[in-house]
């Protein structure tokens, strides 16, 4: 690292400390040539995920999206913020550790719906209906017989 000051090449750290609940690191250096203090903070680089469409546009990952259409899907069940908030982290968390750059936005929806079937059943239909794009009663009934064949395996 550079001084800011001297532009020397040569500095030392004189203290680090985390920030940012552990997200980043605040270091204190000093220059060797001119003893002067400076601070620096080294943080992750996130590689930013792109999502695939339907129609094969690429825009970039969105978990407010993804939120949004959970709390939609449990409006008027009991399933808490903190629950879905939960959910949310948990497959941003698994799309990231993919180490995959772009994914298909019909993996996303299939996470959020073997997460939904987990955490509330009717929250799970309301999503699939709106994800899968029913088109009438009998897709409806279908995919309600195949949750309750799942359940009494």
């Amino acid at each position: 690292m550079n001084c800011p000051f001297c532009n020397h090449y040569n500095t030392k750290v004189v203290d680090s400390r985390p920030t940012d609940e552990g997200q980043s690191i605040r270091r204190r250096r000093e220059c060797v040539k001119c003893n002067k203090r400076f601070t620096t903070y080294e943080k992750i680089e996130e590689v930013p995920l792109i999502v695939i469409k339907k129609s094969g546009n690429r825009e970039a990952f969105n978990r407010n999206k993804v939120l949004n259409g959970i709390i939609k899907s449990c409006e008027k069940r009991p399933v808490s913020l903190t629950e879905i908030e939960n959910i949310v982290n948990k497959i941003e968390k698994h799309l990231y550790n993919s180490m995959e750059k772009e994914i298909k936005s019909k993996y996303v929806g299939e996470l959020v719906m073997e997460e939904l079937k987990k955490l509330d059943e009717v929250a799970y239909v309301r999503f699939a209906s709106v994800y899968r794009e029913f088109k009438d009663v009998n897709t409806f009934i279908g995919e309600i017989s195949r949750l309750i064949k799942e359940k009494t395996e």
